[in-house]
């Protein structure tokens, strides 16, 4: 059976966000934005603010569970803030080597590490014996740091690590997220490891994803920017699987995801300029997946004031044209 992961993009998929594509439906797991850890055990209070699920048993309002995920470059101290993770109620932890942001790999953490597989193997081997046996440890890569000569080398060290599950980017760090994935290296590092392993990188469609299955050979897929630009992709890459053709969502419905996002942002005690910042980030990503997200961007770019986003918002909610089946996008 196919299991659908939501990727943990770091200053995107918060908790609310979490909870909003889970209700979309399709997604099986949510994994929490990395918590860098570098000098210290943090206070459980941290760990509240990037995963306040652990108050409702680590799940989210549907019912997903969530990981907590750990970057850093100290293995007892990630071991540390593990078990610490997992006494707050986290059912499992996972740790981030896959970070390419440029301020991460200058602290020598994230993708970084990736240039000395015995760098993974430590910090693996340490959060597995910090947190008790039958709390699950997996781990995030990309194919390498400037190249690919370590993608094996890299995966088996993650699993003799004692991880009992691997998602893999498939790029470098180098490569960002430049077109294209790598699907075809999935399947090698798939037949070179004996632990699950979820594939990662450019799903962006129904479509995407039945290539990389086919490519990767994998059953599990993790969704990032693709579930952010097509918040019911998960959904229907579930009813394809299951035989059945969901239609895509139409604007006036992801209007509704927007709107409710904007609910969450004020309850939570979010600043204006803050809750339009987000909304007009999450709207600019949704120009690769659905047409009419182009010119609500240009309408909504320079509006800072939370209000008047909304009544745009909202009046576009009531628009027919919008209440009907989108055109596909032109590749």
């Amino acid at each position: 059976m196919t299991q659908l992961v939501l990727a943990p993009m770091e200053g995107l998929v918060d908790w609310r966000v979490r909870q909003l594509l889970s209700a979309a439906g399709g997604f099986d797991q949510c994994v929490t934005e990395f918590i860098r850890v570098s000098q210290t055990l943090f206070p459980a209070h941290v760990f509240y603010r990037y995963c306040p699920e652990l108050h409702q048993g680590c799940k989210t309002a549907s019912g997903q569970p969530v990981l907590v995920q750990l970057m850093g470059h100290d293995p007892d101290l990630l071991g540390e803030n593990a078990a610490f993770a997992v006494e707050l109620g986290a059912p499992g932890i996972d740790i981030n080597f896959g970070c390419p942001s440029k301020t991460v790999n200058k602290r020598e953490a994230g993708a970084s590490l990736l240039k000395c597989p015995e760098n993974l193997f430590n910090i693996v081997r340490a959060v597995r014996a910090a947190v008790p046996g039958h709390i699950p440890v997996s781990a995030k890569i990309r194919l390498g740091y400037a190249d690919k000569t370590l993608f094996l080398e890299n995966a088996r060290a993650v699993e003799e690590g004692g991880a009992q599950h691997l998602t893999v980017h498939a790029r470098t760090k180098m490569e960002g997220y430049k077109p294209p994935a790598h699907w075809e290296y999935l399947a090698r590092i798939r037949e070179a490891i004996s632990i699950t392993m979820t594939a990662n990188g450019e799903i962006w469609t129904v479509e995407d994803y039945i290539r990389c299955r086919d490519i990767s050979g994998c059953t599990s897929f993790m969704l990032g920017r693709g579930a952010i630009a097509c918040p019911d992709l998960a959904a229907r890459i579930k009813a394809h699987e299951a035989g059945e053709d969901l239609q895509k969502q139409c604007w006036a419905d992801v209007l509704d995801i927007l709107l409710a996002y904007i609910d969450l942002l004020a309850q939570d005690g979010a600043t204006e300029n803050h809750q339009a910042g987000r909304i007009k980030q999450w709207v600019s990503m949704m120009r690769k997946g659905h047409g009419p997200a182009s010119p609500c961007f240009d309408e909504i770019k320079r509006i800072r004031e939370i209000g008047e986003l909304r009544e745009k918002l909202q009046r576009d909610r009531e628009n027919p044209e919008y209440q009907r089946p989108e055109e596909p996008i032109a590749a």
